[in-house]
C-alpha cells in the first residue's frame, strides 16, 4: 500500500487490492471451449484459469484451430463433438468465440445440458436468438455470460470504475467511446457477411454500450439514432466499415461512439481505444491500448477534478476481478461479476443499434 500510495499520490487514487483467485480447489470449476472463430477464446479461458479455472476439453470444426489451442493449454483435451462436452457433467462453464450467429445456438445447447455459458461479445445478432436466450435462461436457472474484453480485460477500464465508485468526477452525466479496430486482412469469409458477423454495431459496437450502462449506471436506454458505411471495401458490399450512434439512459444520461476498421499499420496496436467519462465534478479520460506519440504503452488514466490534472499509469496494478467473480458465481449462483439483465441488454441495444441504423453513402 505504500508504495501505491506514493506512485499515485493520493488515496482516492489507489486501485482497489488486486484480485484474489476465486474461492475453488483446483480441479473444482471445470471448464470446455467450443467454437474458435475469434482469438478472445484465449483471452476468456486465460482469464478463467489465472481464476481458478480448469480447461478440459476443447471442440472446433478446424483440427487446426484445436490443435493450436492445445499447444497454448496443453491440458485441454480435444472432443471429438459438442456433444461429448456437453454430456460430461465435470464441466461447468462453456466458452465460446464460435462465429457470432453461431453463438447463442451454443449457448442454448450448453444451458439445456445444465451448464453456465460465457460467450465472446457479441452474443448473439437477432433478437430471435436473444428472446430464445431469455427463455432458456428462465428455464434453467443458467447463466448467458459475455467477454466485452474492451472494460473487463483492460486495466485501465476496470480502475475508471473504482474511481467512478469512489465520487472522483461526481455523477456520471455522458459517455464518448473510440474503438476503431484493424482490419488485419485475411479475414476469414464470415467476418464480410453481415447475417454471419451481425454489422459493425452489432458486433464491436456491443463493448462501447455495455461500457456506457456501467459507467452510467443505466438500468435501461434507448437508441437515439445510429450510422454505418462502407467507406472502402467495395470489394465485400456486406462490411460497415465505420459505425457510430447516440444512446440516452434511463437516469437521464447520455453516450456516444465511434467504431472503424480503420486503423493504420503505423499504430503500435490493435486500435488505439479510448473512453471518455463526463461527470458533475470531472471528467476521465481512457486511453487502453497505446498512448501515441510516447513509449508508455496503455492502461493510461487521465483525470481532471477540482484539485488538478492528474496522469495515472494502471498497468499490473489493477487486475482484472471479473474472472474470480463469474467462476464464484457459476458456484453460488450469485450476481457479483456481472447481473445477467446487464450483460442481455446490451447485446439488445447493439442489433437495436444496427437494425435502426442509416447508411451513410459516400
Amino acid at each position: 500500500m505504500s508504495y501505491l500510495l506514493e506512485k499515485y499520490g493520493s488515496e482516492i487514487f489507489v486501485p482497489d487490492k488486486k484480485p484474489a483467485p476465486a474461492n475453488v480447489a483446483r480441479g473444482e470449476f471445470k471448464i470446455a471451449a467450443v467454437g474458435l472463430e475469434h482469438n478472445h477464446i484465449y483471452g476468456m479461458c486465460s482469464g478463467l484459469k489465472e481464476a481458478g479455472a480448469d480447461i478440459k476439453w476443447v471442440y472446433d470444426r478446424d483440427e487446426g484451430k484445436v490443435a493450436d489451442f492445445i499447444k497454448r493449454y496443453p491440458e485441454a483435451m480435444p472432443a471429438r463433438s459438442e456433444d461429448e462436452i456437453l454430456s460430461d457433467p465435470e464441466v461447468k462453464l462453456v466458452c465460446s468465440a464460435d462465429i457470432t450467429s453461431e453463438r447463442c445456438g451454443h449457448g442454448i445447447r450448453a444451458m439445456r445440458a445444465g451448464k453456465d455459458f460465457f460467450s465472446d461479445k457479441a452474443p448473439m445478432t437477432t433478437l430471435a436468438q436473444l428472446d430464445e436466450a431469455r427463455r432458456t435462461i428462465a428455464e434453467t436457472g443458467r447463466k448467458y455470460m459475455v467477454y466485452y474484453s474492451e472494460r473487463l480485460h483492460s486495466e485501465a477500464s476496470v480502475y475508471a470504475g473504482q474511481l467512478i465508485s469512489r465520487g472522483a468526477i461526481g455523477r456520471v452525466l455522458q459517455t464518448i467511446g473510440m474503438g476503431p479496430h484493424r482490419e488485419n486482412p485475411p479475414r476469414p469469409d464470415w467476418f464480410y457477411i453481415k447475417e454471419k458477423y451481425g454489422g459493425i454495431l452489432c458486433d464491436i459496437g456491443s463493448h462501447q454500450i455495455e461500457q456506457f450502462l456501467f459507467y452510467t449506471g443505466a438500468e435501461n436506454a434507448s437508441v437515439v439514432n445510429s450510422h454505418t458505411a462502407n467507406y472502402a471495401h467495395p470489394e465485400h458490399p456486406e462490411l460497415d466499415d465505420f459505425g457510430d450512434a447516440n444512446l440516452v439512459g434511463d437516469n437521464g444520461t447520455s453516450g456516444y461512439f465511434r467504431i472503424d476498421w480503420f486503423t493504420p499499420r503505423g499504430l503500435s496496436t490493435w486500435g488505439d481505444g479510448r473512453m471518455f467519462i463526463l461527470g458533475t465534478d470531472g471528467y476521465i479520460e481512457l486511453r487502453k491500448y497505446c498512448n501515441i506519440g510516447t513509449r508508455e504503452g496503455g492502461g493510461q488514466v487521465f483525470l481532471v477534478d477540482g484539485d488538478g490534472e492528474h496522469h495515472l499509469s494502471v498497468s499490473g496494478d489493477v487486475g482484472y476481478p471479473y474472472f474470480p467473480a463469474l467462476i464464484n458465481d457459476c458456484i453460488n449462483r450469485t450476481e457479483t461479476a456481472m447481473s445477467q439483465k446487464h450483460a442481455l441488454l446490451a447485446a439488445e441495444l447493439c442489433i437495436r443499434a444496427q437494425m435502426m441504423s442509416t447508411r451513410i453513402e459516400g
